[in-house]
């Protein structure tokens, strides 16, 4: 029997229930080799060679798949059609020991009965331009994250990480905050007069203030205002010129995997992660009830707006079928994808028209219902005719000031039968209906006149949709990267939500000026952006990724070196381990001398003028000094980076005055402060005993639960467990 290897266990389900038996199908879980987690594995030396290990955990799965692939007659590699999925089905080939020229690998747009059929019939050797342009990009990333993420860590704080892009979108986060920061807003006033025609036959309507003396009008205060007022008051109002036209608008595109996201944010309110989630399961299939595994959307990571001809047969066949055949256009839409789009792959719909959303709206959860709802919509639109608008514009003129009125009203509903757009946030409304009959020279009632001030407002924090909107359109990037460069951002803590807005973190800004000051080209929009095309050039077998990476890296570099060592000083000390001069560096705990033979000797001496405390470290016993962070004074262990120990600082007074007693060993307790400077109460016999609470200690015990009692800052005396609900009544209250 053939074997069929994909990555993940679900599209395995959904394909073999296709094939009915006829083939084995099993799961590869995903890459099986791929680069070493904890260390670098890119040989610069050897022109960036990388040395690829087995996955963690994949050793079992290894062992399977061989045994498999030896029993098998033939092996099909059936990987997503993309990057990722080529160098996953290199990676079984070279593992499973397949021929390299052999015919092993097959691919398909959708998990159809019919498109892996096809497949099965054209088997292809594996596309080694895709597989290099992968391995670029992995090579790529992996030198800048891991050679950036140690400097960030020895120059601001541990635990922080960078990356090729993942540093450039939060650059464009700390950026727009930047901006909205700096923003100075400026006051203008509006105009709009109620009008309506003398006899009253029709409806009133808006018309607003324009121009003066056929110049644009920019009111900029008050004055101005009242000036523009009572003109408008002791004048008349007649009609101008009158424009009737008939306005177009076209279908949107098919989705691809940018628009999806953005679309899924606006209208479903669904991060980006949360979408590809539910994309992916819609991709690889569903279990639905007496159905079994079922796939519902073609292939989710695409930035093209290609549509097969037999989908697209399909489409004009159902909008004839149930909207009458007026909503088709004469011929078929064709949408032109942005330079460089995987045109391969096509845009996102679904698979089978016939499974309408109502049709499976019981068959899915409210999410994947919600994402498949969009996409099906989307894609009937997208082959749908033009909506027509009945417009009217009306100039209105009253002495030397002028004023636009306008209205729109629907002539033919076209696409939007189905699709309604999202408007911009900050646009106004235009919904409004048609204005009444005009014609040159009338003379119209004013009913009223509203000025209005306002404010110019600053530009928007970014959301999911809009940050991956401008990184498609900015080139950085790629539509597999955009969901998880958010993912990070917001796992990392560099973000925090605002709503539904992006905010950076305190940390945010320091990472973003540290690399935009090293790091000129690397956090460069234009520079990612420029990459990107020259990965895509591999791709088409142009360039040699070797010599990309290889143009790339000395730069890169000597930047590194330079940013490593900027502030440091050599000094006349000589290292008391090899007898080197010592390298006055400074870390984000102060100052340190470090072995100028490093890495051959790496001793490494704190050299500090901090305040020396009389708190010993509890890991290694030396004196902690007093050093000064983002929230206040904290103690430091004086041994750092050999010792990384720190605790709170307590501020002493000359009179210092211990409050509480400690229920644990009966010394008192002193009030210190956090780093985030939130009091709470500590042993003084610390480290020996480490009692610590936020309420101040009486020394007794719970009658209730044993726990120690505590007073609270509005002198209430209670157990410190709340849950326990003990509370000691007042000296009123014995009474």
């Amino acid at each position: 029997m053939d074997l069929i290897i994909v990555e993940s266990p679900s599209k395995a389900k959904t394909i073999s229930k296709y094939l009915k038996g006829k083939y084995r199908v099993d799961a590869s879980g995903g890459h099986i080799r791929d680069l070493p987690q904890k260390t670098l594995g890119v040989s610069v030396e050897r022109n960036f060679e990388p040395r690829y290990v087995t996955s963690p955990g994949k050793e079992d799965t290894i062992r399977r798949l061989t045994e498999e692939a030896r029993r098998a007659d033939r092996v099909y590699l059936a990987t997503d059609p993309d990057r990722e999925g080529e160098a996953i089905s290199w990676h079984l080939q070279t593992v499973l020991g397949l021929p390299e020229d052999g015919k092993n690998r097959i691919e398909f747009n959708e998990i159809s009965p019919r498109a892996v059929e096809h497949a099965l019939q054209n088997p292809r050797t594996i596309n080694y331009n895709l597989v290099d342009a992968q391995q670029a990009r992995r090579v790529l990333d992996r030198l800048v994250g891991y050679k950036l993420s140690p400097l960030l860590n020895n120059k601001i704080q541990n635990g922080l990480s960078a990356g090729r892009v993942q540093s450039v979108a939060l650059r464009l986060v700390v950026e727009r905050e930047r901006e909205i920061a700096a923003f100075v807003p400026e006051e203008y006033w509006t105009v709009l007069c109620e009008l309506q025609d003398p006899e009253k036959k029709h409806a009133s309507f808006r018309a607003a203030l324009e121009k003066f003396n056929n110049k644009k009008l920019k009111i900029g205060n008050k004055e101005q205002a009242d000036k523009a007022l009572a003109a408008l008051n002791a004048g008349e109002y007649l009609v101008g010129n009158v424009k009737k036209t008939v306005t177009r608008s076209h279908a949107p595109a098919p989705f691809t995997t940018s628009t999806l996201q953005q679309d899924a944010s606006n209208k479903l309110g669904l991060s980006a992660p949360e979408t590809m989630l539910m994309a992916q399961h819609l991709y690889e299939g569903i279990d639905v009830e007496g159905e079994g595994h079922i796939a519902f959307v073609t292939y989710i990571r695409t930035d093209s707006t290609r549509v097969s001809a037999e989908a697209q047969q399909a489409a004009r066949e159902y909008i004839a079928a149930h909207y009458g055949r007026e909503y088709l256009p004469e011929k078929p839409n064709i949408y032109a994808s942005k330079k460089g789009a995987q045109d391969a792959h096509e845009a996102i719909r679904p698979i089978d028209l016939a499974r309408t959303p109502e049709a499976v709206k019981k068959l899915l959860d409210r999410k994947h219902y919600s994402v498949y709802k969009l996409i099906y919509e989307r894609f009937i639109a997208s082959q749908m005719a033009e909506a027509l608008y009945d417009s009217v514009q009306a100039d209105i003129v009253n002495g030397s000031y002028g004023l636009k009125a306008s209205g729109k009203a629907l002539r033919f509903a076209g696409f939007t039968a189905v699709w309604t757009e999202v408007k911009p946030e900050g646009a106004e409304d235009e919904s409004r209906g048609l204005l009444p009959p005009l014609k040159a020279g009338d003379r119209l009632d004013c009913l009223g006149v509203k000025p209005e001030q306002k404010f110019t407002k600053p530009p928007i924090r970014y959301t999911d949709a809009s940050l991956v909107k401008a990184m498609e359109d900015k080139g950085i990037g790629r539509p597999s990267t955009y969901a998880s460069i958010i993912s990070v951002l917001n796992k990392r803590k560099y973000v925090e939500k605002d709503g539904k807005y992006m905010k950076p973190t305190e940390i945010a800004y320091k990472i973003t000026d540290m690399l935009v000051h090293y790091f000129t080209d690397i956090m460069d929009v234009g520079f990612t952006a420029g990459m990107e095309e020259r990965l895509d050039e591999i791709e088409e077998g142009g360039k040699d990724w070797r010599a990309i990476i290889g143009e790339f890296y000395p730069p890169f570099e000597k930047q590194l070196r330079f940013a490593s060592t900027d502030g440091d000083e050599m000094t006349q000390i000589l290292c008391e381990k090899c007898g080197r001069p010592m390298v006055r560096k400074t870390g984000k705990y102060g100052k340190y001398l470090a072995c100028s033979g490093y890495p051959a000797c790496s001793n490494i001496v704190s050299e500090s003028e901090d305040e020396i405390s009389e708190v010993p470290c509890p890991k290694c016993g030396a004196m902690m000094v007093v050093k000064s962070g983002r929230y206040g004074k904290f103690l430091a262990c004086p041994n750092y980076p050999t010792c990384r120990s720190t605790l709170p600082f307590g501020e002493r007074k000359e009179d210092e005055v211990l409050e509480g007693i400690c229920p644990d060993c009966g010394r008192p307790t002193k009030k210190l402060r956090s780093r985030t400077g939130k009091a709470y109460y500590g042993c003084s016999g610390y480290p020996a005993c480490k009692f610590m609470s936020w309420d101040m200690p009486t020394g007794e015990k719970c009658p209730k639960c044993g726990g120690p009692v505590v007073k609270t800052a509005r002198g209430v005396v209670r157990c410190a467990d709340r849950a326990c609900g003990y509370k000691k009544p007042s000296e009123n209250e014995e009474k």
